[in-house]
């Protein structure tokens, strides 16, 4: 499980937007977004290099990243 902190969500389609792309990198991941802390959590067996890059290159810098 990773933890995101993630920048430029402030909505509920800025979190779908990251919840897609990730889920684009895989299919099976488990996306939770929490907008007010800017935190996303991901359950995925992708690397969280692969995930950063997918939502950086979303548009939605990662200023943060953690295994948890």
């Amino acid at each position: 499980m990773y933890e995101l902190e993630v920048q430029g969500m402030t909505c509920g389609g800025c979190a779908n937007s990251v919840r897609r792309t990730i889920q684009a990198v895989d299919s099976g991941a488990t996306v939770d977004v929490d907008l007010a802390s800017k935190k996303v959590r991901v359950g995925t067996g992708a690397t969280l290099e692969q995930v950063t890059t997918a939502v950086t290159g979303a548009g939605f810098p990662v200023t943060a990243s953690a295994t948890v």
